[in-house]
């Protein structure tokens, strides 16, 4: 039996018979993003692209696993929608995307304990990962 009407889901009206496509979509997307962020070397990946772009030989350079394994994960992080890739002339660059978390946020935001994401502080927070590490290089 076909569901209608219409309710709000994380303070977005959504029709009753497309809301279970949205949600399967949306967890999808929220999955992928997840598990890309769940990863300390992704992490610091994301927090080196907040500085600019960067060629994958440049991403790769502060970590101690070959460039294959660098650029596996790279794959997860464009395949969840935090960074895209780019090919220019012979070089690949990395550039973060800068509303990949948007979805996420709204999600956190849903359940009424989360303030929205302030990307500002998760700046700090992606700074903070990759300092220590840095320093003891």
């Amino acid at each position: 039996m076909p569901v209608s009407g219409v309710f709000s889901i994380f303070n977005l009206v959504v029709d009753l018979s497309r809301a279970t496509a949205l949600m399967a979509f949306m967890t999808a997307d929220l999955d992928l993003v997840f598990a890309a962020l769940a990863d300390p070397t992704r992490r610091r990946i994301l927090s080196m692209l907040l500085e600019d772009d960067m060629a994958v030989t440049d991403v790769a350079e502060p970590f101690d696993m070959s460039l294959a394994a660098v650029s596996k994960h790279l794959t997860i992080l464009a395949q969840a929608g935090l960074i895209s890739q780019e090919k220019r002339g012979r070089v690949k660059w990395c550039q973060l995307e800068p509303n990949a978390l948007r979805d996420a946020s709204v999600w956190m935001q849903g359940f009424g304990q989360f303030e929205p994401v302030n990307l500002d502080a998760f700046e700090r927070f992606l700074e903070s990962e990759i300092s220590p590490q840095t320093d003891a290089e």
